[in-house]
């Protein structure tokens, strides 16, 4: 376990980071709709990407905790950074450090850990969102390796990958333990990327389709053992669920600022709106909900640095966090009245951010489902 003040100390270095450069250019970026590039490069030669990684390996030697204090932060300066920095820490390069030779670590894991390259995850299709047991990306083994044929969507990062982990099925017959992960440089012949989708948040995180049609790679590009993609994928999710709840606490944070910061200012009937009890009520609930959602969040990420098995505790966390970061978003909109209405204003931002939140790592529906099975139903 990491002392205490290495998180705090990573903390104060990503909230000054959020403070002095991020929040005064959210409003700029998330307007762009255009992928942040020189904002993912100053945050690669932070040494954030590789947080999750070893130093030997070419990362900062952390752990996943100190990964959701950065995610947290980021997202309370923009949902959208945060998403693309949270891509980039764990599911787009997870599987390439664990099962990539050392030729594609140099040539991508390496230069990915320093911003230079942008990574992707390849999992969600048309007809195969939370059933993965539907997945038809299908790679067939060849005598020099295997050729990829099908399409993903909903790909973050896709419009402006360097290369894509993809989730393929290589024998139907075998359904789940058919499930493999593939390598796949984003300039192989045969990858088709789609214009971004035009989205209601998080605007700066591209998301597209990718299509792949005949797509040759070699064999030392699948990842991990035959037969145990789905398993691979088991073993981060914990993590990336406890990532998106923390990605949520960064949202309750900054809209819980702003409307305190706004119930001082604004003054109706002679005094502030701060004074009234409704106004009071909304503050304490939001303020609740953060911690709640701190205790949840975190006590999952300790459980995962100490290697006890968590999805349970990771699911609750990702559920809870996420529905009250709808809930703070919602009544940030409400104390600033018809000013969140307003473009100039950020409850605007929060609103259309916080659905991001409800579908990575886990529909609610399904998180719910599987909460209520653990309780016993």
């Amino acid at each position: 376990m990491l002392r205490s003040d290495s998180k705090e100390l990573l903390r104060k270095v990503m909230a000054r980071f959020v403070d002095k450069e991020l929040i005064p250019r959210a409003q700029e970026i998330d307007e762009t709709a255009q992928f942040p590039m020189d904002m993912f490069k100053r945050i690669g030669k932070m040494g954030v990407y590789g947080i999750r990684y070893p130093r030997e390996r070419g990362g900062a030697g952390g752990n996943t905790t100190l990964y959701c204090i950065i995610c947290e932060e980021l997202a309370r300066g923009l949902m959208s950074v945060a998403a693309i920095t949270a891509m980039q820490c764990l599911m787009g390069t997870n599987f390439l450090f664990h099962y990539g030779n050392e030729e594609l670590h140099e040539k991508y894991f390496y230069p990915a850990m320093r911003g230079e390259k942008v990574a992707c995850f390849c999992l969600t299709e048309p007809e195969a969102g939370s059933d993965l047991g539907n997945v038809s990306t299908r790679a067939t083994k060849t005598d020099e390796g295997y050729v990829i044929d099908g399409m993903k969507t909903w790909v973050t990062n896709g419009p402006v990958a360097d290369f894509y982990t993809v989730l393929c099925q290589t024998d139907p017959a075998k359904k789940f333990k058919g499930l493999n992960f593939f390598f796949v440089p984003a300039d192989t012949p045969g990858v088709k990327v789609s214009k971004p989708f035009d989205l209601l948040g998080t605007r700066t995180t591209l998301i597209s389709e990718v299509s792949f049609n005949n797509v040759k790679i070699p064999r030392h590009h699948m990842l991990g053992q035959e037969g145990r993609g789905l398993s691979n994928l088991l073993s981060i999710l914990s993590e990336i669920r406890a990532m998106t709840g923390a990605l949520a606490i960064g949202l309750q944070r900054a809209a819980l600022d702003d409307s305190i910061r706004y119930a001082h200012e604004r003054v109706q009937f002679g005094k502030t709106i701060g004074s009234y009890q409704l106004i009071q009520a909304k503050i304490a609930n939001m303020a609740t909900d953060l911690e709640a959602s701190k205790l949840l969040v975190y006590k999952a990420t300790e459980m995962i640095d100490n290697k006890v098995p968590c999805l349970k505790e990771a699911s609750m966390a990702k559920y809870f966090a996420t529905e009250a970061a709808c809930r703070a978003a919602d009544e940030a909109t409400r104390i600033f009245g018809a000013y969140a209405y307003s473009m100039e204003y950020s409850p605007q931002r929060y609103y259309r951010d916080n659905r991001f939140l409800l579908y990575g790592g886990g529909t609610h529906e399904i998180l719910q489902t599987n909460i209520a099975r653990w309780a016993g139903l």
